[in-house]
């Protein structure tokens, strides 16, 4: 769906559940940077302490003053702070703990007056501005309209009324797109709370045992109060965001954990907030779900700026909508955060799968070589049974021997004749197995005969063949006879030899 972005700027439900959307809306399990969004449900800027969804620097689109912030989740926990921080009492119980209501959590301030005298002031400097009286005011109110597509700039409209501030709130903004964000499954009582550090992932981890003592003295140092780290993760921008969670130990050995409203409420004091500033804590929120009615009062209510038919589109085309809540997004400055933080998700996701694949290559390396030993191993044992068998029929032979047989074992022995009859029986098994022990043989030998290779020669090849045989044969002859005539004048020229030899013996003696 194209909502003013041209394309569907929604990001998967799996990198949103990793990444909230800014502002006030990171309550969704997910971190978010304090560059706050523009929408805000009840006001246009939030800027009081949020509850569950967001923290102070937040402004814009959160839940008004929050999903549950109430005075009781402060008071639980402000009653035993003085004393070691006691978060309202070990065995108190959860209704205590998160006294809500949903009068408290969704109403919204009656500024009609105010909210109407800014719409006309609005519709005056983008329609009629009446600033100098001429026809400039026309190009006046084309430049206030281009301020308010954009979303930033005042727009002049009236000698004796302030000009109006554009800012992306303003319904006229155009760079607006609706996305989902993945909504967490926690409860309260798991007690997460994500503490967004503004430094890198591998400092966290290297510090991690002084970064646990530096939370445990922010919580007062209690001997009872116990921090734990639920898991890290990187953000974009060099963030890091910790999941935290406090275990809480009464005097009778038992433990519970202490709840994400209640510690949450606890890190939102000024000076406890100054604390976790000073250790890199850029924002703090909790990870905990959303009930039904509060579900319900977020998809009813469209955020501020961001027109009806849009918000009703983006349930719609919700593709998991038990899992899925859409989320606006406002400006080039959002879309980029969501992208980076989808990228990231991106990376962790393909790391796993690295893992993964790492972890089942070496399982099956073990299965195979399970398999081998097991197969070994089936060998010796049938190996050591035959051995067995033998030992135990020598040991039988020889502690039977000089007896005479017993019924028993007649019995047996005709048991086993009677077998060995039907074994050797014609048309029983032995005959039978001798029969495709036949068939197989003459099959082998068939198949034998067949498989013989014959060469076949062309006429003419042929034909050359014996040409040049016969002409290797007429030369093998020519140079026997040329060997025959050289070996003959070789014994011509010794019987000369000899002759001469004699005559001169007779000549000297």
């Amino acid at each position: 769906m194209a909502f003013n972005f041209g394309a569907p700027s929604a990001t998967s439900g799996t990198a949103a559940a990793t990444a909230a959307p800014t502002g006030g809306f990171g309550g969704f399990g997910t971190t978010s940077t304090t560059a706050g969004s523009a929408f805000s449900f009840s006001t246009p800027a939030n800027t009081g302490a949020t509850g569950l969804f967001g923290g102070t620097q937040n402004k814009g689109f959160g839940f008004g003053t929050g999903f549950g912030t109430t005075a009781g989740t402060s008071t639980g926990l402000g009653t035993g702070l003085g004393t070691g921080l006691g978060f309202g009492g070990f065995n108190t119980q959860q209704q205590q703990q998160q006294q809500t209501t949903l009068g408290g959590l969704f109403s919204q301030p009656t500024q009609a007056p105010a909210q109407s005298n800014q719409l006309i002031n609005t519709a005056s400097a983008l329609s009629a501005p009446t600033l100098l009286g001429d026809e400039r005011d026309a190009i006046l109110a084309k430049w206030n309209q281009l301020q308010a597509f954009w979303g930033t700039g005042k727009g002049y409209f009236n000698n004796n009324i302030p000009p109006v501030e554009f800012t992306q709130e303003n319904p006229f903004c155009r760079f607006k797109a609706v996305g989902y964000s993945c909504m967490p499954n926690n409860k309260d009582e798991d007690g997460l709370v994500v503490l967004v550090f503004n430094k890198k992932e591998t400092d966290i981890r290297s510090q991690q045992q002084q970064l646990v003592e530096s939370l445990h003295k922010v919580l007062g140092g209690n001997q009872t109060l116990t921090v734990n780290v639920e898991g890290i993760k990187t953000l974009p921008d060099d963030q890091t965001e910790v999941v935290i969670y406090v275990v809480e130990r009464s005097p009778n050995g038992t433990s519970r954990r202490v709840p994400a409203t209640t510690l949450y409420a606890y890190f939102e004091q000024t000076n406890i907030k100054t604390q976790l500033q000073q250790l890199g804590v850029t924002l703090s929120m909790t990870r905990t779900e959303l009930s039904p009615a509060q579900i319900k009062q977020l998809l009813q209510n469209p955020p501020a700026g961001v027109d009806p038919i849009i918000w009703e589109q983006a349930k719609v085309d919700n593709p998991d909508s038990e899992k899925l809540i859409p989320v606006p997004m406002v400006g080039f400055k959002e879309l980029l955060r969501r992208l980076k933080v989808q990228d990231q998700m991106t990376k962790q996701h393909q790391t796993r799968l690295d893992i993964i694949s790492e972890d089942i290559s070496e399982l099956q390396k073990n299965q195979t070589t399970t398999m081998a030993k097991i197969a070994q191993y089936k060998r010796k044992l049938m190996d050591l049974s035959h051995r067995t068998l033998q030992v135990l029929i020598k040991q039988e032979i020889q502690r039977k021997s000089g007896y005479a047989i017993q019924a028993d074992e007649e019995q047996l022995r005709v048991q086993l004749d009677t077998i060995q009859c039907e074994l050797n029986a014609p048309t029983q098994f032995k005959g039978r197995l001798n029969e495709l022990m036949s068939q197989i043989r003459m099959q082998n030998h068939f198949g034998a005969v067949k498989s013989e290779e014959r060469y076949y020669i062309d006429a003419d090849l042929l034909r050359e063949i014996k040409q040049h045989l016969k002409q290797q044969q007429e030369g093998l002859s020519h140079l026997i006879s040329i060997i025959k005539d050289d070996l003959e004048d070789i014994k011509l020229v010794e019987h000369g030899l000899n002759e001469t030899i004699h005559i001169r013996g007779g000549v000297f003696s």
